[in-house]
């Protein structure tokens, strides 16, 4: 339980924030936003500890550290700001200039996304929806690459959805797969947008496949040969892309419960503390190495975001119902993983004598 101890503080800092900022309003508010992020993010804890299961105890508190500070204010509350103040052409923060007008006359002067946010949120939202698009089209196909990158290998020997599985560990033989697959959704989806908006689409989504394609390989240009994900520097810059793709979804969908930026962050801050401290529990209780497909499931569900997110340009599909799916995923592959255990184990045995 001590691997919970600073989410519940942060928890209780936050929601007296919360109250402070909006009353039960406002405790509400931040409190559905935690559980938002929470169900959407629990696959991104699975992912986190298959990753941090490689590293060494300096790299894990690193990443538990900076990473978290991070996720909480940098993908939580600066870079919705950054794309604002991108599409707007408005510096992201008030000048000193600004802060002068005000102590010296009393009144706030400023033109910044920063005061935007807070004075005028509904056109703060409503720039920042705008930009939907190529947000959901980066961050789906960042996730789409990293889920056909671990199902599609030509050695993988163990598989949940056997059949699937198979199907894809069979498509490793062919050289860029995960790459074609990515294009080819891309290609028909953005065909399927009037020629604006299905360029933006492609746009975006193109950026994500380099993206990612450039973090992969930072583990072989810093001369290590091991995949990008289990270095130093380049597996933690792909662990900030990764819960950046995941968040994406949290800070759109936010606004839904609340146009205020502050709950939003708290709200938003208090869901990643607990998918930190869920990675924390599924490392070093080595839960991944007892549950064998609980990781499976976890790619499973990133395979569903991405989808999802995808879609996002041509349907609707309800913050909800995404998290559901999500859990739903791995809370299958836990039960299915425990069934298998006492076979697991007459196998060993069998292999022993």
């Amino acid at each position: 339980m001590h691997y919970f101890r600073s989410s519940f503080l942060v928890t209780l800092i936050g929601l007296a924030l919360a109250a402070w900022i909006g009353g039960w309003v406002g405790v509400w508010a931040a409190f559905n936003l935690a559980l938002l992020e929470t169900s959407l993010s629990f696959d991104n804890a699975v992912v986190n500890a298959s990753v941090l299961k490689h590293w060494d105890e300096k790299w894990r508190r690193r990443f538990l550290v900076w990473g978290m500070l991070i996720a909480v204010f940098g993908m939580r509350m600066l870079f919705p700001l950054l794309i604002v103040a991108v599409i707007a052409g408005m510096a992201p923060m008030p000048g000193p200039m600004a802060l002068w007008h005000w102590l010296a006359n009393g009144s706030w002067a400023s033109h910044d996304v920063l005061s935007l946010a807070i004075l005028n949120p509904a056109s703060y939202s409503h720039i920042l929806q705008s930009a939907h698009t190529e947000v959901t089209a980066f961050g789906g196909t960042f996730l789409l690459m990293v889920f056909w990158n671990f199902f599609i290998d030509a050695n993988k020997d163990e598989h949940w959805f056997a059949p699937l599985e198979q199907l894809l560990s069979r498509l490793g033989r062919m050289q860029m797969a995960a790459l074609l697959l990515t294009l080819l959704v891309l290609l028909v989806l953005a065909s399927l947008l009037d020629p604006d908006e299905g360029y933006r689409f492609l746009t975006a989504g193109l950026w994500g496949v380099v993206v990612y394609t450039v973090v992969n390989s930072l583990g072989s240009l810093m001369g290590d040969d091991q995949a990008a994900a289990k270095t130093g520097w380049s597996g933690f810059i792909y662990l900030e892309l990764l819960d950046a793709s995941f968040s994406f979804d949290g800070v759109l969908g936010a606004f839904a419960l609340t146009s205020n930026i502050f709950l939003i962050a708290i709200g938003l801050g208090i869901g990643a503390m607990f998918v930190r401290s869920f990675t924390l529990l599924l490392v070093y209780k080595g839960t991944l190495s007892t549950f064998r497909y609980l990781e499976h499931g976890a790619f499973w569900a990133i395979g569903a975001l991405a989808t999802v997110m995808l879609l996002a340009t041509h349907m609707h599909i309800h913050e909800a119902v995404t998290g559901g799916m999500a859990a739903f995923l791995i809370v299958l592959a836990g039960v299915h993983s425990w069934l298998v255990r006492p076979q697991k184990k007459l196998d060993r045995q069998r292999e022993d004598r």
